[in-house]
């Protein structure tokens, strides 16, 4: 009797110490680093002598690689699917800039998502899928943000970011002052579990790199210095992501980490990447293949190799189903858990068709492809081409005229997907004001849709009106602004009506003062003339080759005093009644800023 009773009060122990045990058990951490432009042939352990990434080859080695993972041909798409699980066309995302590379307010994020089961959330890096709340990412269920919302970033060094909505000046070069961030996230929250999303700026252009990085890979006899800047950009990533891992291992957390290594699209320019067809935009293989590697030592086996199709899609359902979170709301996925593969269960593994379009609105005028297991299937505006990757993983037999019955299958099967991706169309987001964590919106001059509508421009003086760059990228503005009759404008959803202060960031030569203007918003006017010059001013550039984009500048501030905003959809417009000279202004933002 004795004896069972101290064995029942030794099961009744156990069972408690086991019942406050697993109580006490913290869900895996999550670390995800995506680079920019940097392409498949980037990382050493891919057949890149040149390059030297020996933190990128460890994750790969003490964890999975994925060798057929795919992407979008550019960022903000990518970044849309990495987010949401769902391909960037059913989230809204079809563009760059001008509200086509935000995601619809109904989808749901991968932060959004970790934080409702007690994650601490924390993004440092490039954000491109909005720059405005909600769109931004403290809107998008990352509780701290440390980095930039546009496209790509002018200066690397001692440059401006966005700290949770406010302007901060950074130290030192962008890729380490935004690791030193994500080290400092982690260190404060070592005891809970948190995602800590790292989407590095480089290698995207400005080719802006520390000296030590730089002289490297010209001493190593690369002559093109735009390859040995990428080399010495993705290097300095190489170092930047030991550092987060050597913080993880300093907390004795890293074997209960998981740590995501991806890019968003193929390389930007024409180096090694694995003699595929295609880079950075392109359809192609080239275009869209991009290292994955898993590293989550507690769970998932060294020198694991996946060979079977993946992609971005399938990261999000893959991160839940590794933290042990089954239920959870979102729209319809479009991914699937790779955690099959992961654990060799290949035989469980349906095959399936990964799609791809980038650039256009309709199907004819957008790059497309399908990939399955053996075949890819392309359009680049020039008719469908057809390639069996097994055999020829180059590309250099087009089999269209060959396999005839199955490029008609699947070109059917692509046109039957686009049309369902594209079911809610492709207007653009309009920008939010109101909301009460932002009391300030800035309507940054390359969000403008400028009137006649927007092209690429050769000449402006056929249009009145344009963008200072080619194409009105990221951080453009407008300019070459000669006639009356064109105006840019912006989208607006007010949410909460009230009085707005309107400040102008402009800049206007001495001899063209004097224009008369007229802002036009939910009805409400300001009509105001320009009477100080202000000459922008190019700052500083430690770019190493020219470049493509517009250099950053220093502006000049107009206030144009308060209007009334009405709650709903609305049109700011910028309107010239008067040009007494050659031109309006060069316009840079406008800012509005709710009154209490």
């Amino acid at each position: 009797m004795d004896y069972l009773i101290r064995l029942l009060s030794v099961s009744i122990i156990l069972i408690g110490v086991a019942v406050t045990c697993f109580a006490n058990v913290k869900q895996p951490n999550v670390v995800i680093v995506m680079t920019d432009d940097q392409g498949f042939g980037d990382v050493r352990s891919h057949g890149n002598e040149f390059i030297d990434t020996p933190v990128h080859d460890r994750i790969a080695n003490e964890g999975v690689r994925f060798d057929r993972f795919y992407v979008s041909p550019v960022c903000a798409p990518t970044r849309a699917s990495l987010l949401t699980g769902r391909y960037h066309l059913k989230t809204g995302v079809h563009g760059v800039t001008r509200g086509y590379e935000i995601m619809r307010d109904d989808e749901v994020t991968i932060a959004e998502l970790l934080k409702s089961n007690g994650y601490v959330t924390g993004a440092f890096g490039k954000w491109h899928n909005g720059s405005q709340y909600p769109h931004h990412p403290n809107g998008q269920g990352f509780e701290e943000f440390l980095g930039f919302c546009a496209g790509h970033w002018n200066n690397y060094f001692d440059t401006t970011l966005d700290h949770n909505g406010k302007q901060v000046q950074s130290k030192g070069y962008m890729v380490d002052a935004l690791t030193d961030a994500a080290i400092n996230f982690i260190e404060q929250n070592k005891s809970k579990p948190f995602l800590c999303y790292l989407p590095y700026n480089t290698p995207h252009t400005p080719w802006q790199v520390p000296d030590k990085y730089f002289k490297k890979y010209i001493n190593k006899g690369i002559k093109d210095p735009k390859i040995a800047c990428a080399y010495a950009m993705v290097e300095n990533v190489d170092y930047n992501m030991g550092r987060v891992l050597a913080k993880l291992e300093k907390l004795n957390i890293d074997d209960d980490t998981i740590f995501v290594f991806l890019t968003d699209n193929g390389p930007n320019g024409l180096r090694y990447n694995s003699n595929m067809k295609g880079r950075k935009g392109s359809a192609h293989e080239g275009g869209v293949r991009v290292p994955l590697f898993i590293r989550y030592p507690s769970r998932i086996k060294p020198n694991t190799n996946v060979d079977t199709i993946a992609a971005h899609i399938d990261l999000l359902p893959t991160i839940m189903d590794l933290c042990g979170i089954k239920k959870y709301k979102t729209k319809p996925l479009d991914g699937k858990s790779l955690v099959p593969l992961i654990d060799g269960n290949n035989r469980e593994w349906k095959e399936r068709m990964l799609f791809t379009a980038w650039g256009g609105t309709s199907l004819k005028g957008t790059k497309k492809a399908i990939r399955t297991k053996r075949w890819r299937a392309v359009d680049e505006r020039g008719g469908w081409e057809l390639y069996d990757m097994n055999k020829d993983p180059d590309q250099k037999k087009d089999l269209a005229n060959i396999e005839v019955d199955l490029l008609s299958n699947l070109k059917k099967t692509y046109i039957d997907w686009f049309r369902e991706a594209t079911l809610e169309g492709f207007d653009s987001t309009p920008i939010q004001v109101g909301h009460k964590e932002r009391d300030k919106v800035i309507l940054e001059g390359h969000y403008a849709h400028l009137f006649p509508a927007e092209k690429v421009r050769p000449s402006a003086l056929q249009h009145g009106i344009s963008y200072n760059g080619p194409a009105g990228w990221a951080n453009d503005w407008i300019d070459n602004w000669t006639s009356t009759s064109a105006y840019p404008y912006w989208n607006l959803n007010v949410i909460r009506k009230g009085e707005y202060n309107i400040l102008l960031k402009y800049s206007c030569k001495k001899e063209n003062i004097g224009s008369r203007l007229q802002l036009e918003v939910s009805n409400s006017f300001i009509k105001f003339d320009v009477t100080k010059p202000f000459e922008s001013k190019m700052l500083p550039s430690a770019d190493r080759i020219n470049r493509k984009e517009v250099y950053e500048h220093l502006w000049g501030t107009m206030d144009l005093g308060v209007v009334s905003l009405s709650q709903g959809f609305t049109k700011l417009k910028l309107k010239a009644l008067k040009i007494p000279k050659s031109e309006v202004i060069e316009l840079k933002e406008v800012h509005l800023v709710r009154k209490r």
